[in-house]
């Protein structure tokens, strides 16, 4: 029996819970549990109520709304926690290669970020924009549900997962911080640029890759992952899987064009770190579609071609065989 979007969500979620315990344990990490096992409660809460409203008393829509809303949320912490751990196995970092890069297509950070300073009012509206993804997500999520789009919605999951698991794997072998973590703007332009993520961020991100990860609280959990941008993945995730919804389609797609545009400035990125989330992400919504498309394959050995052009003859067939010969 093959295994469905739902189950292959529920074994991804449980294998990284896995990994997260063994390493945890072996790796002597200090983990916030009471945070940890919160979220843990709530996910399986939120299950627990796709499980009724699947089961009990079926209603399709609101129990895949209750498994997304619960998966994200297992998902996320298991897969925060996993790119923490592997700060101690990450590779060489490769922020200077992709400075020259950058170059090379002639981009400069710190050049951009004082042009963008004379323009305040575009910088607030990078700042407000950069910040709805999270928000996104959860409306995307409800509207599929409540548009009927059950299937969309678990692929959904399954694509913002598995471009997650690519963008941490590349990052482990090859880790960036971006160009905040090179740069230090001075006051007089920062006082210009309220910015998501300063600086300093950038420094914290390379003190906690040299000493480690210290003490993991969902409280404080930082963004890793500069190369590829998994900001830059979502806003894409989001605008392919809006699509079907049509009040939707096109407010995403300006708002997460804008996600684009100010990522470097407002993630403190390397222009290459956005240009890497397309290809990211484009393969998880590939793979994501891997299931589905392997359900209909499988279908087509049973079809019968039922058309009027070629059922008539056979009827006729059989009509005639079925008359009695005559003396």
């Amino acid at each position: 029996m093959p295994i469905t979007v739902p189950g292959l969500l529920l074994a991804l979620t449980a294998a990284l819970a896995i990994i997260d315990c063994i390493w945890a344990s072996l790796g002597h990490f200090s983990l916030d549990l009471a945070a940890y096992l919160q979220l843990a409660l709530m996910a399986a809460g939120l299950m627990a109520g796709a499980a009724f409203y699947r089961t009990m008393r079926p209603e399709p829509q609101l129990a895949a709304m209750l498994f997304g809303a619960g998966f994200l949320c297992a998902f996320s912490a298991g897969a925060s926690v996993l790119n923490y751990f592997l700060l101690t196995v990450a590779g060489e970092r490769i922020d200077p290669v992709l400075v020259q890069a950058d170059h090379m297509l002639g981009f400069d950070w710190y050049t951009m970020m004082a042009r963008v300073g004379d323009y305040p009012y575009l910088n607030e509206v990078f700042f407000l924009v950069y910040n709805l993804v999270l928000p996104q997500m959860a409306i995307l999520l409800i509207a599929l549900a409540w548009n009927g789009h059950v299937e969309k919605l678990y692929r959904y999951c399954l694509a913002v997962a598995v471009g997650a698991l690519i963008a941490i794997f590349i990052w482990t072998m090859m880790p960036s911080f971006g160009a905040k973590s090179l740069c230090v703007l001075p006051p007089a332009m920062m006082d210009r640029l309220p910015v998501s993520v300063t600086c300093e961020y950038g420094r914290e991100l390379l003190r906690l890759l040299h000493e480690g990860p210290g003490y993991i609280t969902p409280r404080e959990l930082r963004g890793l992952i500069a190369f590829p941008s998994y900001h830059g993945v979502l806003a894409i995730l989001l605008i392919w899987y809006a699509r079907p919804i049509s009040w939707l389609r096109w407010p995403f797609l300006a708002i997460n064009t804008v996600v684009l545009l100010s990522t470097p400035e407002q993630g403190g990125h390397h222009l290459v770190d956005v240009l890497a989330s397309f290809p990211v992400a484009a393969l998880a919504i590939f793979l994501a579609a891997l299931p589905e498309n392997a359900r209909n394959s499988a279908k087509l050995p049973g079809m019968v071609n039922t058309s009027s052009k070629w059922a008539r003859p056979l009827h006729a067939v059989r009509r005639f065989h079925a008359v009695p010969a005559k003396d």
